[in-house]
């Protein structure tokens, strides 16, 4: 392995930095923002699109990348943001997937490869009615050189606006599984922990809540002291997000593999990203299966696999 590369349970992650300028009066600012390096394919030049008529002014066109049709939005317009003349100088398409969708982002520049601690990224809690680009359009914050601040963007939201992913709630098999006991489940997103606890509601579990690994450590303490050597008796499973600010899901993981508290707990981590080296990251920090959200069949099926493997 390159010494370079991510270490499993290192709490670090990659982003893409890239710029969106935006045109106030007499001045122009600039935007500095990131994406998660493994949701992105590659970035490309603005190719030749093909309009798409009867859809949101801010989806530019198709356009077709070896065989796969990709939808591209530009990205300024969804967040209302006034553009330069010429702002599309050194335009670039970022070609993300998560979900197990495609699709295309035009931003004004990409700049470069971040390496960044989840430990300094924090909530977006002050973005709250601070104008157009809300705090549920950014999944965190950072403070990067001259202390200007790099906002990371939340483009699943973009997706779910224009109805290319819907979460898969309603395929429930029909002889669901039931068990009973804990479920501990990780996840900053409360909408995606509202899905995931009631499908473990179905299935016959008490669910417990935390917004990131800190916390998911917080309640696995507090479990401990209630239910002491018996825990793993009482608490079936874990399901934990991967992207979390202060401490994500693998790092969590690694922290929980090396406490033998907790250590023969599973683990199953349910992320939007979708790329196979995430899934392999998850199964090295001690994950036993990895989920990309959300489709309810292998949900309920991986769920029941893990815990049954676990039954005395």
């Amino acid at each position: 392995m390159d010494d370079n590369s991510l270490k499993v349970g290192s709490n670090e992650m990659e982003l893409v930095d890239f710029r969106i300028l935006k045109q106030e009066e007499d001045s122009v600012y600039e935007g500095i923002y990131g994406i998660n390096v493994s949701k992105v394919r590659e970035i490309i030049r603005v190719p030749a699109l093909t309009e798409l008529p009867g859809t949101p002014d801010f989806i530019e066109g198709i356009f077709d990348l070896r065989d796969v049709v990709i939808p591209v939005v530009n990205l300024a317009r969804w967040m209302g943001i006034k553009e330069p003349e010429d702002a599309i100088k050194n335009a670039r398409v970022i070609i993300t997937e998560f979900n197990n969708v495609l699709i295309g982002f035009v931003v004004h520049e990409a700049k470069r490869i971040r390496r960044i601690s989840w430990s300094d990224i924090e909530p977006a809690t002050f973005m709250s009615g601070s104008g157009s680009l809300d705090s549920n359009k950014i999944t965190g914050v950072t403070k990067i050189e001259g202390d200007n601040v790099l906002l990371i963007l939340d483009l699943e939201s973009v997706v779910q606006d224009l109805g290319l992913y819907e979460p898969d709630v309603d395929n429930i098999p029909q002889e669901l599984e039931t068990f009973s006991g804990l479920a501990l489940v990780l996840d900053d997103s409360a909408t995606a922990r509202k899905i995931v606890k009631e499908a473990l509601i179905k299935m016959g579990f008490h669910v417990v809540e935390a917004m990131d690994g800190e916390e998911g450590i917080r309640k696995l303490d507090e479990l401990y002291a209630t239910y002491e050597e018996s825990l793993a008796d009482h608490l079936k499973i874990i399901i934990s997000d991967v992207e979390m600010p202060k401490m994500d899901g693998f790092h969590f993981a690694a922290n929980v593999k090396d406490d033998p508290r907790f250590k023969t707990i599973p683990i199953v981590f349910n992320s939007s990203i979708s790329d196979h080296f995430s899934e392999g990251r998850g199964i090295e920090a001690g994950g036993e299966a990895y989920l990309v959200k959300f489709e309810a069949s292998s949900f309920y099926d991986e769920v029941a696999r893990v815990v049954r493997a676990h039954m005395k």
